[in-house]
């Protein structure tokens, strides 16, 4: 089994750092880390270090670093635009996505969006998202930490204009003719992908984004959720652009 990951907002630059907070709680009393047994930080951005366990206290741990290193940024880069879902889908999407790979997740206050994120509630829901994928990541052992964006959420406005500057834009609909198996995909840049909620997206939606050069396309003839969708394109992309 592999070291667990931990996420810390910077590496140790010495040879030594007691592991502290919420993750040295986790590691010391969560995962029960015990002397000799290794681990693996990571400051969310690509740098990581390995380290060995030399002491453990009460919800710290002191650590031995053993190694380092720095993973690039995966290009291009996958950014999923996910319609916000009512209920725990949206939280289950931003899981599975970041466990396959996912760059970026923009939640998007789509017209047929069940729920809203207005005021405190959105800022609370968009913050769910966000420790949703930082744990996620960390199960997935990356080194790179998706950014989540909003303020909580998107508009459909701020969407269009980021398909218009992406290197290549796809909107998963099932009354497509084009697959995403099949679509040209960039070598550099950015992938948008767009996914709509639980009552798909709407038509003045749909024709906004292609005007700004997003590709209708859909995975088969089976019409996923709003929680598989997203999964399933980014697998599907990840594939074909040999990430996996």
């Amino acid at each position: 089994m592999s070291a667990p990951l931990f996420l810390v907002e910077a590496l140790p630059t010495g040879d030594t750092l007691t592991l502290d907070g919420p993750e040295g709680h986790h590691a010391a009393t969560v995962q029960r880390l015990r002397v000799g047994e290794e681990l693996l930080l990571a400051d969310g951005r690509g740098g990581t270090a390995g380290a060995v366990v030399t002491a453990v206290g009460r919800g710290t741990l002191d650590l031995r670093v053993t190694s380092r290193g720095y993973a690039d940024a995966p290009v291009p880069r996958l950014v999923v635009v996910q319609g916000i879902a009512k209920g725990d889908r949206g939280e289950l999407a931003v899981q599975a996505m970041t466990e396959v790979g996912v760059d970026e997740i923009v939640p998007w206050a789509a017209s047929r969006s069940v729920t809203q994120w207005r005021g405190d509630r959105g800022v609370r829901a968009r913050e769910k998202w966000a420790a949703t994928a930082r744990e996620a990541a960390k199960q997935a052992r990356r080194p790179w930490l998706p950014v989540v964006a909003g303020t909580p959420d998107e508009s459909t406005t701020t969407v269009t204009r980021r398909i218009a500057g992406a290197a290549a834009a796809f909107v998963l609909h099932e009354e497509a003719d084009d697959r995403l198996t099949t679509a040209d995909l960039p070598d550099v840049g950015e992938i948008v992908l767009v996914v709509g909620p639980e009552g798909g997206i709407a038509p003045t939606e749909l024709s906004a984004f292609e005007q700004a050069g997003a590709r209708p396309v859909r995975l088969g003839p089976s019409v996923l959720r709003t929680s598989t969708a997203g999964v399933a394109a980014l697998t599907v992309l990840s594939t074909r652009l040999h990430r996996w």
